[in-house]
């Protein structure tokens, strides 16, 4: 025993010394690493460096099998790539610095955000879809799920409001500031309204219209849930994952939106049966 710590303490001995600067400059190094991360999964950096990775790979290759002529052409051209490269990142990295420059930049580092819709949020939402169908009130409603939808909720005007099914009327009802476009709900809260929303280049029926296109567009791009009024017919639809289906009644409605845990029952969540029954129906 005695030998085995003479020799942990000579192995501590060639440890370089350790001081709290040190571990301050752990914790910032961290926090910069975490906040860089959540960006990209935030914004279409993801994307863009998914292609950055796919070029380093070639590269990689071109090097280990010794390929002159293509390592030439990329020496030649590597000052100009990264140029290319802060270009094409430049909305990103603006909107990165305007964050940082921003008063609540410090709160985001803690997040406190309630990502999953409660039931009562979800009965809301439900009742404020068929009081509107009935009124043939045109409307375009966005759940938010695991992706985010931070880059659509930025085009249109925050609310920052609890659901309620009030305010989605209001919201929507013809002839008001807010009522074009999409809302955008991140878990009990309706986050901004009047956003715009990439449109489907699919061939879809002639019954419907730019609404259920939109709705089609942003549910082939991420994973959000969207509930569709017509303003011409008043039906429901729901767009998940590039599949649009109607909704003829509140029952239907609710099973095709995510399903919490009650906190009476020990029933797990069940998530995304209209996405598993669609998956279904088409044989997969």
């Amino acid at each position: 025993m005695p030998e085995f710590l003479s020799t942990l303490r000579s192995w501590f001995s060639l440890l370089p010394p350790f001081y709290f600067t040190n571990i301050l400059e752990i914790i910032i190094l961290a926090v910069i690493v975490y906040e860089f991360l959540l960006w990209i999964k935030n914004t279409r950096a993801f994307e863009l460096l998914k292609g950055l990775v796919v070029i380093a790979a070639f590269i990689v290759v071109a090097w280990f099998f010794k390929l002159t002529t293509i390592m030439w052409i990329i020496e030649k051209i590597s000052t100009a790539f990264i140029i290319a490269a802060v270009v094409i990142f430049q909305p990103e990295l603006r909107k990165a610095l305007e964050q940082l420059g921003s008063r609540n930049f410090i709160t985001s580092l803690f997040p406190n955000d309630a990502e999953d819709s409660s039931i009562n949020t979800i009965n809301e939402i439900i009742r404020a879809t068929f009081e509107m169908a009935k009124k043939k009130t045109g409307a375009l409603i966005v759940i938010q799920q695991e992706q985010s939808l931070n880059d659509i909720a930025e085009t249109g005007i925050p609310i920052n409001g609890i659901v309620s099914s009030a305010l989605l009327i209001n919201i929507f009802e013809k002839n008001t500031p807010l009522h074009d476009g999409a809302v955008v709900v991140v878990g009990d809260h309706v986050v901004s309204a009047t956003c715009y929303l990439p449109l489907s280049d699919r061939e879809i029926s002639k019954d419907f219209g730019t609404r259920h296109r939109a709705a089609l567009g942003v549910s082939e791009t991420c994973d959000a849930i969207t509930i569709v009024v017509s303003e011409e017919t008043g039906r429901v639809s729901v767009a998940v994952n590039g599949v649009l289906k109607r909704a003829v009644d509140a029952d239907a409605l609710r099973g095709m939106l995510p399903v919490y845990k009650n906190e009476e029952t020990t029933t797990p969540p069940q998530r995304f049966r209209f996405f598993r029954n669609n998956r279904k129906e088409r044989g997969e």
